[in-house]
């Protein structure tokens, strides 16, 4: 059984030294500042939310592959553009945006975990 990921580390280090360099006047304070920023990056704090794939189908990183197909082949149901087809052109348009999100997400989650 596999162990808990070990987390980034080199943000912290660099920022400690950038920090360090760019506030000569007070190094102790740059490197702070510099391991706070470091940290920040470390565990993703701006990585933006569209960029999880897994949020888009309501999951986290360790569903399953059965739970993330059951998600998906919900959603897509849900938001499949031909089950709007009588619908207003602005809520065809949705759905069709958002059947699109899904199918990225789900593609994109394959990929990652190798198509299996």
């Amino acid at each position: 059984m596999k162990g808990p990921p070990m987390g980034r580390w080199y943000g912290k280090l660099l920022g400690v030294f950038a920090g360090a360099a760019l506030l000569r006047a007070n190094p102790l304070l740059g490197a702070l500042v510099g391991l706070l920023i470091g940290h920040a990056f470390d565990v993703d704090w701006f990585r933006l939310r569209r960029d999880d794939p897994y949020a888009v189908l309501g999951l986290t990183s360790d569903a399953s592959d059965e739970e993330l197909d059951r998600a998906y082949r919900r959603l897509i149901g849900q938001y499949h553009p031909d089950r709007v087809a009588g619908a207003a052109s602005e809520l065809r348009r949705q759905a069709e945006t958002r059947a699109r999100e899904i199918n990225r997400a789900y593609d994109r989650i394959k990929t990652l975990r190798g198509r299996k």
